[in-house]
């Protein structure tokens, strides 16, 4: 599974893992909201309301997409964050990992704090 996530002239496409989040995300597809910024992530909130996965983590890689449990929002990192000890990638708290930006993730570098993000379903 792939998805397309747009924002102005931005198009990038992540790979999707087989798991229960990206099932469930890539179903209430296509999402669209405000972005917000943390440091190198990029956040928004969405109508999807699931647990932590057994493989839930808080350092994550540059160009995972994953979804944050405790905020109900769609995650993508590529950089550090406030949260981050060194040069490590951190989430504010345990994250499901559920796919992965295809190219260079730093893209979302030029996004800023209130800009629409269009999250699709890729053919």
């Amino acid at each position: 599974m792939k998805i397309k996530i747009s924002s102005g002239k931005i198009n990038v496409i992540a790979e999707l893992k087989n798991t229960p989040t990206a099932n469930a995300i890539y179903n209430a597809l296509p999402l669209e909201a405000a972005a917000n910024r943390w440091g190198d992530e990029i956040y928004f909130p969405i109508p999807v309301s699931l647990d932590e996965e057994s493989d839930a983590k808080d350092v994550v890689s540059e160009g995972d997409v994953a979804y944050w449990p405790e905020g109900s929002c769609f995650c993508i990192f590529w950089g550090r964050t406030p949260a981050s000890k060194g040069d490590e990638i951190r989430a504010a708290s345990k994250v499901n990992v559920f796919g992965k930006i295809i190219l260079d993730a730093k893209i979302f570098s030029k996004i800023k704090n209130g800009d629409l993000i269009v999250v699709s379903r890729e053919q």
